[in-house]
């Protein structure tokens, strides 16, 4: 499966860019397989403000510190209102499905096959992976992924994990610049990105904004 998704990151989706179907059929006959269920996965409620009352002080915490270090380096991003609340909407259900697919697949599948501390290991290494090639995700992920994994062994729910992954994800879309961040992107199209777009550069008193185009 874990090669499925890289095939279709870096190759499929360029020539077939609806391929990606196969990715959750197959993830879905897996549970079926399995005797899984809905709730069994991690999609329930009931945990749901306890675990929402547990992460929000953490995330809290992380934009307020993202945020003053973005205002100090004067790397926040320009956007309105609207364009933040359009990220955060488009956000939220690519948080949940990513966490679905690291936890929710991956981690049981993982859990089934080997001890429960090197699966974790594996599902947030697999998951820091498939970020390549950027740097940066790929270094982010890693704990983050580590992170996500213990509280879904504690708490067992996606849609707080879902939650927290699209507000760490927005923050880091406002705060770091596309100079360091290639605007998130992965697989070819970390390499693509335009040189065009809008940079950040150090001066002595924090940080520039520029438009460059490489030569």
């Amino acid at each position: 499966m874990f090669g499925l998704i890289l095939g279709y990151i870096w190759r499929l989706r360029l020539i077939h860019p609806y391929s990606w179907i196969v990715i959750p059929m197959l993830m879905l006959l897996s549970h079926v397989m399995h005797h899984d269920t809905a709730e069994s996965v991690g999609f329930e409620r009931k945990s749901l403000r306890i675990g929402l009352k547990e992460v929000s002080p953490v995330l809290i915490a992380i934009a307020a510190m993202l945020l003053a270090a973005g205002a100090f380096r004067h790397t926040l991003r320009q956007i309105d209102l609207a364009g933040v609340l359009l990220s955060a909407a488009a956000y939220l259900p690519w948080g949940l499905a990513q966490q679905y697919m690291l936890n929710g697949y991956f981690l049981n599948r993982l859990d089934e096959a080997i001890p429960k501390p090197a699966a974790a290991l594996m599902a947030a290494v697999l998951f820091s992976a498939v970020h390549a090639p950027n740097p940066f995700l790929m270094a982010v992920t890693l704990p983050l992924g580590l992170c996500a994994i213990l509280f879904y062994r504690r708490n067992h729910n996606l849609y707080v994990l879902g939650i927290a992954h699209a507000v760490i994800g927005l923050l880091l879309f406002l705060v770091i610049p596309d100079s360091v961040s290639r605007h998130l992107r992965i697989g070819p199209g970390w390499y693509d990105y335009p040189a065009t777009r809008r940079n950040f550069i150090p001066t002595a008193y924090g940080t520039a904004e520029r438009s460059r185009t490489e030569s």
